[in-house]
């Protein structure tokens, strides 16, 4: 039975595959009574108790891809990651491809999906507006406002981006992890040979998708 894995699933888990997430809100799906009890103090919000439900609903398991992606070397047939990696700061990037290349067999494919800085940049050029292009860039860039607000900060953390990529430096990044023939793949372009239950064009308008195999 092949292993597929789509890590950095959020609220997009894809059917048939095996959806993995970093947010506190899939251990909370664990823990409904310190959900609640969390709730009642403030320190999750309401997204974050409907966020646990679904994850709860949806099978959602736990990992800090980052560090582990809980299977052993060369047992990993594929790898879809969506919008997940520019959450990352730089050197937990470099760690998360280098753990899909410890878990991917010889030959497993790895798609990511990211926002396009370079479509990015050229609206910005176009149009002049650096407020609207900041806003899209989603960087964090301060804490929250109060003290509940710095609590739950500290225990959740913040969910902004921390780095952008054009498709050469994300495919340079995949390289220099070890990967091999990567490509810039069309809104539904794919070489992984079972892409079900993957949207293969998913938010294609502000995205770009590469795919590359571990040697």
């Amino acid at each position: 039975m092949p292993i597929n894995l789509n890590v950095g699933c959020g609220q997009a888990p894809s059917t048939g595959w095996l959806n993995y997430d970093n947010s506190p809100a899939v251990w909370l799906a664990k823990t409904p009574r310190l959900t609640r009890l969390l709730r009642l103090f403030g320190l999750v919000d309401a997204g974050s108790v409907e966020f646990a439900a679904f994850c709860r609903a949806n099978a959602i398991r736990y990992a800090n891809a980052a560090r582990r992606i809980p299977y052993a070397d060369g047992t990993v047939d594929t790898i879809y990651s969506s919008h997940m990696i520019e959450h990352l700061v730089r050197d937990d990037a470099w760690a998360f491809l280098v753990e899909c290349h410890r878990v991917l067999r010889s030959g497993g494919r790895l798609r990511l999906v990211v926002p396009d800085l370079h479509a990015l940049v050229h609206q910005y050029l176009r149009r002049g507006n650096a407020d609207n292009f900041l806003g899209q860039m989603q960087f964090e860039t301060h804490l929250p406002p109060g003290l509940i607000g710095k609590l739950r900060w500290l225990l959740f953390g913040g969910r902004g981006h921390h780095w952008m990529y054009d498709a050469r430096s994300l495919g340079g990044l995949m390289e220099e992890a070890g990967f091999a023939e990567v490509e810039m793949m069309e809104p539904g372009q794919t070489r992984m040979a079972d892409p079900s239950g993957l949207d293969l064009r998913e938010r294609q308008i502000e995205s770009i998708y590469l795919e590359t195999r571990r040697p």
